[in-house]
This record gives structure tokens, C-alpha cells and sequence, in this order.
């Protein structure tokens, strides 16, 4: 405590400004009467979509209700001297073409990858004088079926072969990613020339069909069956099971005997950092660090970036179309397009006047399925936790356990589905699911000497408590208290080593955040929510049906996580439909 008091005071100061606020203000702080593409929130697929358009030849302006740009994607001192990605922790999803075309290492992105990457200690008693069993998953298949054969020596043997089965599918699905999906309203209604244009949206889907080949009836149960029915098809150890579960339920009102579930674990191996595909990692000073960098490159190029100014209404010509925005203090922007970063509700319930939409569009948007389970703790600590499973060294200096994202009540995935249940009934889970992450374990720079932040993802929480009670302060505390008893258990002295907290609850990520019902992906990433179905059928190419007004956030295609690709995918978008007024 005395080392990480003394690096706290001196560690309590003035933060650099970021490099893309300095550029900003010395060149292009004014507000223009007009615009060529006006971009609502500067989460990271804001900046991403207006990164794009600037090099394209768009003067374009984002605007942010914040104080802080980067949405979700967000670095925030909290607790004196401890730097937080507040919401969204880790990267892996962000698509290499954006780093590499934004050249965001030039911009000053820098990136921990994580080996090991997955640590799920046991809460067992250990026998004859040993340490309780645990399972760390790296980089190193040798090492792991080492890891897994403590469990099962038939699932060691399995485990490569799981491994390559997912990455083929992942390779298959990729180039869905980067580019609009089927363009279903253009084929059914379009002209001749606009069905013609369409038939290379079919392009990425032949590419993936050729990549499954015969075995695309196998890939396609992965994509439709409950995870944990393709885990038992692979697997019997149930803690291998569950640490893989947790990829298919996290984020997501859901448990892993619910259909569906499958296509999540593909985020266990879709991602890729540095030319390492499956790679994880942590971004140098916090997941804001990664929102600068696009900022930076944005406005390299000459986008202008407003933070707290609020868009109150998308403004609409009396023929129809976007002409701009108004701001909430009454200032008038024009625009030809008008691309939202904002989720499907927020754009096209609250912002855009509803006689500019159809009836049946309006309707399908407020019945999307926004429910989240998540509860986001954020934590400030003096030490180490110290796992029983895997003590830590006298120094307490941190080993490589301590990195990775550390599974807690993950023994069995009945105790998943258990947790689940009780959120079913309104109450927070008796042993919540909880990911832990140590990103000071690798970064340094985010809190004093011998003092670490902690991210503590953990569900399931209802958004509305049993009995149609709201969360209260009282509340809050009770279920972080609940969380921190649990990872007592695995790691003793956890509590006492709590500096400060900060408990986001699905009520507060949607307040603060603007996350419908908290959901980090704006919608849920289920099957009828995905590809040409998101948002909604036949509008799910980043156009809405009132001309100039474009999706570009997570609640696009291809949906969340900090990849980029609904920004970048809208902006090329936006581009073409520009050209051809």
C-alpha cells in the first residue's frame, strides 16, 4: 500500500491533451453554417466512417454529446491516478485494414497482445500440499493440451483440431465483414442497372461458400445450435466448456443452451492484432488511446471533431430529404448526408422527425431486442489479486496469469445457464459469470507505481429488477459486493486491496453511453438480428429509408465490438450513393 500511495500521488496530475484535440484547435476549432457529411457520436465507427470520407474528399464534421469522444471505446480517470477503459476493454476485432489504411500506429496506437490469453482458475481444494487446479490457454497448442489434459486427455487431443475447425469458419465469414450485405431491396424492386450493380454484394457470401465447401452443413449447425451442444460434440471436460462458453454468452441476454449461441464463440478466433489472427490484447492507456489514434488520423485529413455538442433533431427538406442537423443549442448544420453513430432507437426514434418514416420500419425498430445482462466494474486496487490457484511471487510483480482474461464461476456451464436463470426472474446472479482483466499487468501507464486497474465484465443483471424495481445506489453496491465475495473465494486479501469502484449497471451504460438497455453490440447479435436482417430486413445496407440519413454503428452490420467495419463499410457507402446525386 505504501509504494502504490506514494506512485498515486505523484501519478495525480494534468494529462497530455490528445494529439487530435491540439490539431483541432489550432486549425479547425470553428463550427461551419455547412458540411458536406455530418457524423452523430464520435464512438469509434463515427470516427472510423468520418476518417474515410475526409480522405475521400468529404468535408466532414462529428459531433459528440460527451465530453469525451471515443463512445464505448473510452479511457477515464475515475479514480484519481487510475486510468479506465471504462466500457469496451479489450481489442482483437478491429479490422486490419483500418489500421494499416488509417495508419493508426503512426497516430500513435500501441498494443499489448496477451500470451497467455484465458486463465480459469478452479475453486477446488488442493491436494497433497497442491494448489488448486486451473486452465491457462495461450499461443502455444503444445502448452495447452498440456493445460486441458489436467481435465481430459481425449480433449487435449481434440482442442487443435476445434481450433482449426473455428478458424476456418472465422476465415470463411471474413470477407462478410468488409462490405455491405445483400442488397435484397435493390434486387426485389430496383432497376435493371441497380439489380445489375448488386450482384457483387453476392461476392463475399460465393467466397465463403467456397471456403466451407462440403462442409458447410457442419459450419451452418455452429451458426444455428446452442454452443453448448457444439462444445459437447467436441468435448467433455466441463471447465475447457465452460472457459469457451463464456465467448458465446458474453455481451448477451443469453446462456449456452439457448440456439443461436454458437456463432459468438467464432469471437474467440475471428479477430486478429498485428498479423496474429485470434490475437487479444490491451491498447496502451486504455481503449480511449485506440479512439485518439482514429481522431488523429481524422483530422490529419481535415475532419473537424465537436465535443458536448448534442444533436437534438436530423433536419429534413420538404422533399424528402437531409439537409443537416440541429444542435441542442439551437445551431443549424447543413449537410448533404447525415451518417449516425448513434443506435437504431436513438437515430430513428428520438433524432429523425417519424412522419419522414414508414409505419412498419418505426415499429421494427422499437421492437428490437436491446436486453443486456452486463454489469461493468471497474476497479482500483493497491495490489495484485493473489489466486489460490496461482500465488503470486513475494515481490507481487505480475505473472503471466495476470494478464489474460481471467474466468471466475466458470467451472461448469451449468453454472452459466444457472446465473442466467436467475436473471430471468429479475434478480442479479447468485454467482455472477465474471471476466477479469488486469490491463496495468502489461500497461504501466494507466495507474501508480505497484497500484493496477481491474475490469470486471460480469452478468447477468436484468435492467429492471423483480418486482418492476428500479436500480438504486443500494442496489449497485449490493451486487459489486456480491462480485468482489465471489472473487474473494479464488483470491483472498482481493477486498482489502480495493483503492475505489466505479459499477456501471445496464441502466447506467445506457445512460451514459447511450447503450439501448445497456447492450454494448446497440442491439443483440442474434441470428434474425444479423447480416441483411440489421437493424431490420431490406434495410440493412447502412441506407434508412429517408434519403441522406445512413447507419454507421454497431447496430449495422456487421454489429459490435470494437471492429470498425459498420464505419468503414457505411463510409464507402455514403461515398458511391454522393457520386451519383
Amino acid at each position: 500500500m505504501t509504494t502504490c500511495g506514494r506512485g498515486l500521488r505523484r501519478a495525480v496530475g494534468a494529462s497530455p491533451r490528445p494529439t487530435w484535440r491540439r490539431a483541432l484547435s489550432d486549425t479547425r476549432g470553428r463550427l461551419k453554417p455547412e458540411y458536406d457529411a455530418v457524423v452523430v457520436g464520435a464512438g469509434h465507427n463515427g470516427l472510423v466512417a468520418a476518417a474515410y470520407l475526409q480522405r475521400f474528399g468529404v468535408n466532414t464534421a462529428v459531433f459528440e454529446r460527451r465530453h469525451v469522444i471515443g463512445g464505448a471505446a473510452v479511457t477515464e480517470e475515475i479514480v484519481p491516478g487510475f486510468k479506465f477503459s471504462r466500457a469496451s476493454y479489450l481489442l482483437s476485432l478491429l479490422r486490419p485494414q483500418i489500421y494499416s489504411e488509417l495508419e493508426l500506429k503512426k497516430h500513435g496506437l500501441r498494443l499489448h497482445l496477451r500470451n497467455p490469453y484465458s486463465f480459469t482458475p478452479m475453486l477446488e481444494e488442493g491436494t497433497g500440499g497442491k494448489v488448486p487446479r486451473s486452465l491457462l490457454l495461450g499461443t502455444d497448442m503444445v502448452e495447452n493440451q498440456k493445460q486441458i489434459a489436467q481435465f481430459s486427455k481425449k480433449d487435449a487431443q481434440a482442442f487443435p483440431k476445434y481450433e482449426a475447425f473455428m478458424d476456418r469458419l472465422a476465415l470463411a465469414i471474413d470477407p462478410l465483414l468488409d462490405s455491405a450485405p445483400v442488397d435484397l431491396e435493390a434486387f426485389q424492386r430496383g432497376s435493371l442497372l441497380q439489380r445489375l450493380k448488386s450482384l457483387s454484394t453476392l461476392k463475399p457470401l460465393w467466397q465463403a461458400g467456397c471456403i466451407l465447401g462440403a462442409q458447410l452443413p457442419q459450419y451452418y449447425q455452429v451458426l444455428t445450435a446452442p454452443a453448448a451442444k457444439v462444445l459437447d460434440q467436441w468435448f467433455e471436460s466441463e471447465p475447457l466448456k465452460a472457459t469457451l462458453a463464456t465467448d458465446a454468452v458474453i455481451g448477451a441476454m443469453t446462456n449456452p443452451y439457448i440456439p443461436g449461441s454458437g456463432y459468438v464463440l467464432l469471437h474467440h478466433v475471428m479477430g486478429s492484432l498485428e498479423g496474429v489472427r485470434g490475437a487479444w490484447g490491451y491498447v496502451q492507456g486504455g481503449m480511449g488511446a485506440l479512439s485518439d489514434a482514429i481522431a488523429s488520423s481524422a483530422t490529419a485529413h481535415g475532419v473537424s471533431i465537436f465535443t458536448e455538442k448534442t444533436v437534438a433533431k436530423v433536419q429534413v427538406s420538404s422533399g424528402g430529404r437531409v439537409q443537416g442537423v440541429v444542435l441542442q443549442d439551437g445551431s443549424e448544420v447543413r449537410s448533404k448526408v447525415v451518417l449516425s453513430n448513434a443506435s437504431p432507437q436513438i437515430t430513428f426514434l428520438k433524432l429523425t422527425p417519424q412522419e419522414w418514416l414508414p409505419e412498419e420500419f418505426v415499429a421494427r425498430i422499437a421492437q428490437l431486442d436491446t436486453k443486456s445482462p452486463v454489469t461493468k466494474i471497474n476497479v482500483a486496487v493497491n495490489r495484485l489479486p493473489d489466486f489460490l490457484a496461482a500465488p503470486n511471487t513475494p515481490g507481487g510483480q505480475p505473472l503471466p496469469h495476470h494478464q489474460c482474461s481471467i474466468h471466475l464461476n466458470c467451472e461448469d456451464t451449468l453454472l452459466v445457464h444457472q446465473a442466467f436463470e436467475d436473471a430471468l426472474d429479475g434478480l442479479p446472479s447468485k454467482r455472477p459469470l465474471i471476466e477479469l482483466c488486469i490491463p496495468s499487468s502489461l500497461d504501466p501507464t494507466l495507474a501508480p507505481p505497484g497500484c493496477h486497474v481491474i475490469s470486471l465484465f460480469t452478468q447477468y443483471t436484468p435492467y429492471t429488477l423483480a418486482g418492476g424495481k428500479a436500480w438504486d445506489e443500494q442496489q449497485r453496491n449490493a451486487y459489486a459486493d456480491r462480485v468482489f465475495d465471489c472473487i474473494e473465494a479464488y483470491a483472498p486479501g482481493f477486498k482489502g486491496s480495493v483503492v475505489g469502484r466505479d459499477i456501471l449497471t445496464p441502466p447506467d451504460l445506457e445512460r451514459v453511453f447511450g447503450l439501448p438497455g445497456g447492450n454494448v453490440f446497440h442491439c443483440a447479435m442474434s441470428l434474425d438480428q444479423l447480416y441483411f436482417a440489421r437493424p431490420v430486413p431490406l434495410h440493412s445496407s447502412y441506407c434508412s429509408p429517408l434519403r441522406g440519413l445512413y447507419l454507421c454503428g454497431s447496430g449495422a452490420h456487421p454489429g459490435g465490438g470494437v471492429m470498425g467495419a459498420a464505419g468503414r463499410n457505411a463510409a464507402h457507402v455514403v461515398f458511391r450513393d454522393l457520386r451519383s446525386m
